[in-house]
């Protein structure tokens, strides 16, 4: 079920995105007075096309759906009959076929600030900004965070839940930004201003959880080993866990607290463990071994498995935060950019290699990261197919020969020539493009399976 349930997210997030961007080079085509020759989601071989207007356009479903396209007339990939010549993109003035190009890219951005207005309009939950133990020896230790504080604002900005809370301090670190004023308030009621020294944090610091490794953590009300659910094929299931089974000793050490027995099993990652379970009343031994896992360039243990979760405790953590349309709008809209500048500053870093190349996500991440969040909700999965988008869209726009933004480079080099590049030096540029395109697929798809190996 967990299976289909990740192949349909994965399908329908595709052709949400596809449809979209390419929708936007074809409203913007049609507005130019370009012929639409074809509108295909998917490569390859039709599986279904049918011709629809007074253009005959063909709207096509093909075969391989990691893409698709718009086809317009154009004199440089057939023959255009004279009465057509004025209809042909490549007759039209150069800022038309710029529009076109950067329609597509711009449509995934539009997207993104409609999914997000939708979001904040109907409330987002999360969690409340409440800190958990702090990490000795970090820049949170130093600048001398309690566990129990309230984050209330960060910088100039109010801080209402733990994920704006770990944006905000990441686009602060990305921005090289030497400290940050951090305000709290604690359990009494009693305000403080924490200095938040962010200068010795790395370019790989940003990787994984960048929260943990400046020190700080969100608060988990104390839990009892009580396991609460398990993982399909999990160390915990294969080695005879049961939903409602009560941890209580790892190798003769005494388990109180669900945090205690989550230390043990990530400290000893492939090696034996002796569990003493209490189960309906009775003592039970078991002999498990932890799957191995890949966490920060190290190995962990993991068993696969959940804790029981006192769900009124929980609710007290959460809070959920609503905006009026206009208002939510301005947070989209602002959301957007902010993420599309964040994820060209990670390219770059990448680029620099001061961020891993690792971090590139192939489709079989993509399509993991669709069913996990359609798993947890509509709401995950609408601020998942927003965040795909802009991804999609600053891919698009990079210039690369191949993608819009290679196009687009084109188009400029053309305003300052005076004319536009040579077909040789474009058919060299296409040449350049696919290399490039191709050596990041297969990375991607190596992180992909690399990611599947170690769990």
């Amino acid at each position: 079920m967990t299976f289909l349930v990740t192949i349909i997210a994965f399908i329908m997030a595709l052709g949400i995105l596809i449809v979209f961007h390419e929708f936007g080079h074809y409203l913007v085509a049609r507005w130019c007075g370009v012929r639409v020759l074809r509108f295909s989601v998917g490569f390859g071989r039709p599986l279904y096309s049918k011709r629809l207007g007074t253009d005959q356009t063909e709207w096509v479903i093909s075969a391989f759906p990691l893409g698709g396209y718009v086809k317009m007339l154009d004199e440089q990939e057939g023959k255009v009959a004279p009465e057509d010549l004025s209809r042909a993109f490549n007759r039209k003035p150069v800022a038309n076929r710029f529009a076109i190009v950067a329609a597509g890219p711009v449509a995934n951005f539009l997207l993104a600030m409609l999914l997000y207005w939708v979001l904040f309009m109907s409330g987002v939950a999360g969690m409340k900004p409440i800190l958990g133990p702090v990490v000795p020896a970090t820049p949170a230790a130093f600048a001398s965070f309690q566990e129990g504080e309230t984050i209330t604002r960060i910088g100039d900005e109010a801080v209402s839940t733990w994920q704006d809370a770990r944006w905000l301090l990441l686009a602060q670190a990305m921005e090289r930004a030497a400290s940050v004023s951090v305000h709290t308030i604690s359990p009494a009621g009693e305000s403080a201003l924490r200095r938040l020294d962010l200068s010795q944090v790395e370019g790989s610091d940003l990787e994984g959880d960048f929260l943990a490794k400046i020190g700080l953590s969100s608060y988990q009300p104390p839990m009892d080993p009580i396991v609460g659910m398990l993982v399909a094929g999990g160390a915990g299931e294969r080695g005879g866990l049961r939903v409602g089974d009560e941890i209580i000793a790892v190798d003769g050490k005494k388990i109180t607290l669900w945090e205690d027995l989550v230390l043990d099993i990530r400290k000893n990652p492939g090696k034996l463990l002796k569990l003493e379970i209490l189960r309906g009343g009775k003592t039970v031994q078991l002999e498990i071994v932890p799957d191995i896992s890949s966490e920060s360039g190290g190995k962990v243990g993991k068993l696969g498995i959940g804790p029981q979760i006192d769900r009124g405790e929980l609710d007290k953590l959460m809070i959920s935060i609503s905006y009026p349309p206009l208002a939510a709008m301005a947070k989209a809209i602002r959301k957007t950019w902010e993420t599309s500048l964040f994820t060209l500053q990670m390219l770059w870093k990448m680029v620099v290699g001061e961020v891993s190349w690792k971090n590139i996500s192939g489709p079989i991440t993509i399509a993991d990261y669709a069913g996990k969040s359609a798993q947890l909700g509509f709401a995950s999965y609408l601020a998942f197919l927003a965040l795909i988008s802009i991804s999609l869209g600053v891919l698009n726009l990079l210039p690369i020969p191949l993608l819009d933004g290679g196009h687009l480079l084109y188009y400029l080099i053309e305003v300052v020539k005076g004319a536009p590049l040579s077909v040789k030096a474009m058919e060299a540029g296409q040449q350049m493009g696919m290399a490039l395109l191709f050596a990041l697929m297969v990375c991607a798809i190596y992180n992909d399976v690399a990611r599947l190996i170690s769990g």
